[in-house]
């Protein structure tokens, strides 16, 4: 239960200087910022299975990683991919799987209970396509059964429809390595089975529902029939071009991307390659592995992914915003950490845009190859905020990025994160892909952002901006909202949208405006809060709807703010800041606010009920809202 810690009509202030406080305790003495990047326990459970299938598995490890798993469990013996969200098949089956490589006895309640759901699910045989493919490393699940993903993918032209090029970044790396382990189609024997995770009826593949879907159901099925008995000389030409793609995108952390999926599986491919585990790529990936385990107590659990970066650039804004000055020490060590993260090699975005300069910063610590437009926005709008210790270096550094960000808008107007015009719709059908988004598509939030830092800079009457901010409007939802791809979800796209409109030059009695204000006021809380809940991608029930949060509420705050808004309704989403805030100066929020996939993948950045409600009362600060 949130601990009030000043009296509602007190000056609100206080919450603003105990949040700051607590943030600038936060900070590592490199200058940046990371919060824990918390997703769900599939993480923990392949991990397990991962270091089980290359033979370095420790059961100490293992044990305390069974630990963090068995605390995620819900009361009805299900695991979820949110806090408060239904029981999920695949992600019951590898938490289940992983207890019982830990030895956990399947007559104990916990996992009689769990393997009762994933029966009452349809069991093994409903499970996602990637939660098969571990089943298959390991004699579980037939090969056979598992969707065409030849490696001769890698030989496709970019201009060929389903190339790798096709496939946004973090599916693409993911694609590429899953090709070999499919192709080599290994076996790693286990000294049980999973029989009690079977269901009644028998497998089969799953019909399409569409034209295009029933058509790439039979090149499955030719693919297949070919990847039974291969041409010998391309199967080697396609191994060896696989091969050289996945080693040449091993960060220098030992990532790949780095995050999880293509990690684990690149791990895998190489091995089955016949990489040796002392080998300096394999070493290195997984010693870096290490790198993103949270050891707490008696339990250990992954992180897919890790945002110093987004992190770092989201304090400066929020520290600015309460008012520390542009030379304070804080400022300028984080301001020095971020220039030296620029990115300024050329990764996969340029084979869309050749002729593009190299600029930008991606969310990891290291992550050349794939810098993002969302994280290069934000940095630039906290680089213009600091004075930094090389001025010069950073204003080369911010034009860099500013023309990067430029060339990659998408053709429409848009912008996607990772890639321009990532658009084909095609892959999203393949049978192989049933779980997450595969495409970087042009986004709500993402050219928000890309908006809000080309108006910072001046540049709103530019054809760029003016381009971005037609698509802008026409993405905006009958409702007055819009849809957030990388966050929970319209209230995040429509907390991102508004503040963009202001700063390219949209008056506060714009139409578009007045209606997403509206939309915001509407889907207040009653405690005076604004939450949704993961669940409105799936069911418009849930739209705008959801216990309060602190991020949350924060967006919807900046979206008022920007807006001119400074009545009843922010009054109100400030006293509950007020009221929520800690006794340490943070915020409880289990709720999950970010997203990786809607529909199937959330996260929860542990530092986003911080900044962004230290930034929602920093601006209303200095208007005597507080």
């Amino acid at each position: 239960m949130a601990v009030p810690i000043v009296e509602v009509g007190n000056d609100a202030k206080v919450t603003l200087e105990r949040a700051c406080a607590h943030l600038l305790s936060l900070q590592h003495r490199d200058g940046w910022w990371k919060g824990e990047l918390q997703t769900n326990v599939t993480m923990d459970a392949e991990d397990m299975l991962l270091r089980e299938f290359l033979g370095v598995r420790r059961q100490d490890e293992s044990e305390r990683s069974a630990a963090w798993i068995r605390s995620q469990q819900r009361a009805d013996g299900t695991w979820a991919n949110f806090h408060g969200g239904p029981g999920d098949l695949s992600s019951t089956i590898e938490a289940y799987w992983a207890l019982r490589l830990v030895g956990d006895p399947v007559e104990d309640e916990h996992m009689r209970s769990a393997a009762q759901f994933v029966r009452e699910q349809g069991g093994l045989q409903r499970a996602r396509v990637f939660t098969h493919v571990w089943l298959a490393l390991f004699g579980l699940w037939s090969w056979e059964r598992i969707p065409a993903l030849p490696p001769e993918v890698v030989l496709l032209p970019s201009w060929v429809p389903l190339n790798i090029y096709d496939f946004a970044c973090w599916a693409r790396q993911t694609i590429v390595a899953l090709s070999v382990v499919i192709a080599k189609r290994p076996t790693h024997a286990l000294p049980f089975e999973l029989r009690e995770l079977h269901g009644s009826e028998p497998w089969s593949r799953r019909e399409p529902t569409s034209r295009t879907g029933r058509w790439l159901a039979r090149l499955d099925n030719i693919l297949r029939a070919y990847e039974r008995r291969p041409l010998a000389p391309l199967r080697r030409l396609a191994l060896a071009r696989a091969e050289r793609w996945i080693v040449r995108r091993q960060e220098s952390d030992g990532s790949w991307g780095g995050i999880q999926p293509p990690w684990v599986y690149s791990l895998i491919a190489l091995r089955l390659l016949g990489y040796s585990l002392e080998h300096p790529l394999m070493r290195r990936g997984l010693e870096g592995l290490e790198g993103f385990m949270i050891e707490q107590g008696s339990e250990r659990r992954l992180e897919a992914c890790q945002s110093p970066v987004w992190d770092t650039a989201l304090a400066i804004v929020a520290l600015t915003d309460a008012g520390l000055p542009q030379d304070d020490p804080p400022l300028t060590r984080a301001a020095q950490w971020l220039l030296g993260e620029e990115v300024k090699v050329r990764g996969d975005w340029a084979l869309a845009r050749p002729r593009l300069e190299p600029g930008g910063w991606a969310f990891e610590f290291a992550n050349v190859n794939y810098p993002d437009v969302d994280d290069t926005a934000e940095v630039v709008l906290a680089l213009r905020r600091t004075a930094p210790v090389e001025p010069q270096r950073a204003q080369a550094a911010i034009g860099r990025a500013t023309r990067w960000v430029e060339g990659l808008q998408s053709a429409d107007g848009g912008w996607g994160a990772f890639d321009a015009d990532n658009t084909n719709a095609l892959v999203r059908e393949l049978p192989f892909l049933d779980f997450g988004e595969v495409i970087d598509a042009p986004s709500a939030d993402v050219t928000a952002h890309a908006l809000e830092m080309l108006g910072a800079l001046g540049l709103a009457r530019e054809p760029t901006a003016r381009t971005g901010l037609r698509w802008l409007l026409e993405q905006q939802q009958p409702d007055g909202s819009w849809f957030g791809r990388w966050g929970i979800n319209y209230v995040y796209g429509t907390g991102a949208a508004v503040p963009a409109l202001v700063a390219c030059g949209v008056e506060h009695s714009a139409p578009s405006v007045r209606r997403a204000v509206a939309w915001l006021v509407g889907h207040q809380n009653e405690d005076g809060g604004w939450g949704e809940d993961p669940r409105s991608y799936d069911d418009s029930a849930w739209v705008g709807r959801g216990s309060s949060t602190a991020s949350q509420t924060a967006w919807a705050l900046l979206a008022l703010h920007a807006a001119g808004e400074r009545g009843s309704a922010a009054r109100r989403g400030i006293r509950w800041l007020v009221q929520a805030q800690r006794v340490d100066g943070s915020w409880d929020e289990p709720q999950y606010t970010g997203t990786g996939f809607p529909s199937d993948y959330y996260i929860n950045y542990h530092l986003y009920r911080l900044t962004f409600p230290i930034m929602a009362l920093g601006r209303y600060s200095r208007e005597d809202m507080m």
